[in-house]
């Protein structure tokens, strides 16, 4: 039932709810403080008069027989002094009328006890002590009148032994009034201290209760709280797994209120991204997540133009000979496990594959994928991470191709060229893909050629080499000109990063720019040497050797007078 209600609703009923708890613990401190007064009054209206009366008891009986002593001495002169007699009479009378008013006053206050008052017992016991007072009394007063007879008659004697007889009557009603005064004194102290009690147990019991109600309050408030939070809660769980990438998430529906309302708008909503992330993965795979995302997908992004950007294109050496030896399916198997390899360092240095041309890989960087700054650098790395991948193809060739021996040799060629190139999504009105083209393009693909003539891997355009800037260490190769060009291309090999390249490769590096420069200043003895230098650094250094044998040539047909050192080879 609670699920059901909204949230305002569970709101109001909470504060309706600590409501109906104040107001119950309110009258529950009026009921003890009603008990704590009701009791209050009773000492004001019984207790204490009753007590006060008594006391007035014994001071009237104390007075009554002073002033019978005084009557008494008087007349035991032989000439009794008439003033002092009628003085003590008219005490005497005095306060034996009072002691009538008070023994009427004192059992008024009894009248109103009842069978189930607690000090009931003590009453009782005050008003029989009361009682034998009050009848003690007359034969008293007839004895003191007996007494007083026989000492104006003369008889003093007689009267004397009356009078102590007297004297021991009046000290049993005395010892009867400081009974009751002990006994009232008791009752008094019984009072107050149930008054106390009764104050001390409202106050302990008012705090229980308030502590009770606080903690029951807080234990409601914290149930219905949760069952308000927890939803809102799994919903920012299930907002921070979406933004984190999870779209598997879908959050139980717990209620029927605007959080339950929210979670179901929710979970369609991961649905639907759910669904689009399917089209996505779909696409995807034929088109980078990235084009998708930020240039088809993307309202008004600029996604034609002329930009400058970084090209790459890898080729596996002498595939066609290595198809020649594997059945179909181990060449589709082969060339999957490769492009996956190829294609996870393109995009882990934020590359992005244009296509795959039989074995070879088309990809660029550049905005808005990349920074300007970035680009020829995060390239540079791609084909040093590409070249590394070659490493798992080969241990995976004898699962992907089912040969246990005669296992193809895999090797691979990268061309990088950096410049301006027009991309955008070219094709026809029915078939388009993004992609890049222009001279950078060719030239990427004409330095991935030119691999096989120098024996390198990674060769890569002057404008590549000047972008990643120091982070990589490169040796320069030779002055190009490719076919259909004109210009001057500075071609670059990429040796490694900088800081990851051993000293040996370093020292090959500067002695081969020690042969180039003998080289380009047909200084042919000096090149020759420093070119043998290198070869007996790296025997196997395709460079060296190819610049040796052109040396050789040089010095049969030596250069004319405007010699460059500038090769200009048909092949490419």
């Amino acid at each position: 039932m609670l699920n059901r209600l909204g949230i305002a609703a569970k709101v109001f009923g909470l504060a309706v709810l600590l409501l109906c708890l104040t107001v119950a613990l309110a009258c529950f401190l009026l009921w003890r403080v009603d008990q704590l007064q009701d009791e209050l009054e009773l000492i004001a209206r019984r207790e204490a008069p009753l007590a006060a009366s008594l006391s007035r008891l014994d001071e009237y009986g104390l007075r009554r027989r002073l002033a019978f002593e005084r009557w008494f001495g008087a007349l035991n002169s032989p000439k009794p002094n008439q003033e002092i007699v009628r003085e003590a009479q008219a005490n005497y009378q005095a306060y034996t009328d009072k002691l009538q008013q008070e023994f009427t006053i004192a059992k008024k206050l009894f009248a109103n006890v009842s069978e189930q008052d607690r000090r009931r017992e003590k009453l009782s016991a005050i008003r029989s002590v009361l009682d034998q007072i009050e009848a003690a009394y007359p034969l008293i007063s007839a004895r003191q009148v007996q007494v007083l007879d026989l000492q104006a008659a003369g008889r003093h004697d007689r009267a004397n032994d009356l009078d102590n007889v007297l004297n021991d009557l009046q000290r049993l009603v005395q010892g009867q009034r400081q009974q009751l005064q002990d006994a009232t004194a008791a009752l008094m102290q019984d009072a107050a201290e149930l008054a106390t009690a009764h104050e001390k147990q409202a106050f302990w019991l008012t705090g229980a209760m308030t502590i009770c109600a606080v903690l029951l309050g807080l234990a409601l408030a914290a149930i219905i709280a949760h069952r308000l939070v927890e939803p809102v809660r799994s919903l920012i769980a299930g907002l921070k797994n979406v933004e984190q990438g999870d779209l598997s998430i879908e959050l139980p529906v717990a209620s029927q209120d605007e959080v339950g309302t929210l979670t179901q708008s929710f979970n369609y909503f991961v649905g639907e991204l759910r669904a689009k992330e399917q089209i996505k993965r779909t696409f995807g795979q034929y088109i980078d997540p990235r084009v998708l995302d930020q240039v088809i997908l993307q309202p008004g992004a600029q996604a034609d133009g002329r930009r400058v950007m970084t090209v790459s294109f890898s080729d596996l050496e002498a595939f066609t000979s290595i198809g020649e030896h594997l059945t179909a399916t181990g060449l589709v198997n082969l060339l999957n496990r490769h492009f996956t390899l190829q294609a996870a360092a393109v995009q882990q240095c934020q590359g992005i594959i244009d296509k795959f041309i039989g074995d070879a890989v088309l990809a660029f960087w550049g905005p808005p994928f990349t920074t300007p700054e970035e680009h020829p650098l995060l390239a540079c790395r791609a084909a040093l991470g590409q070249l590394a991948a070659l490493k798992n193809l080969r241990a995976d060739l004898p699962e992907v191709t089912g040969l246990r021996k005669d296992l193809p040799h895999i090797n691979l060629r990268i061309g990088i060229s950096t410049g301006e190139v027009v991309v955008g999504n070219i094709g026809s009105e029915s078939a388009r893909s993004y992609t890049v083209i222009g001279d950078t393009v060719n030239l990427g693909q004409r330095l991935e050629t030119a691999n096989k003539v120098y024996g390198t891997h990674i060769l890569v355009s002057e404008a590549t080499r000047d972008g990643a800037g120091s982070a990589i260490v490169a040796r320069e190769i030779d002055f190009l000109v490719v076919k259909g060009k004109t210009e001057i291309a500075r071609v670059f090999e990429v040796v490694g990063l900088q800081g990851e390249v051993p000293d040996a490769q370093l020292a090959l590096s500067e002695r081969f720019g020690e042969a180039l420069e003998a080289y380009r200043s047909q200084e042919w003895d000096r090149s020759e040497s420093a070119l043998k230098g290198c070869l007996e650094l790296c025997p196997e250094d395709g460079p060296s050797r190819l610049f040796l044998d052109r040396v050789r040539q040089l010095r049969v047909r030596p250069g004319s007078e405007q010699w460059d050192g500038v090769w200009r080879p048909a092949s490419l």
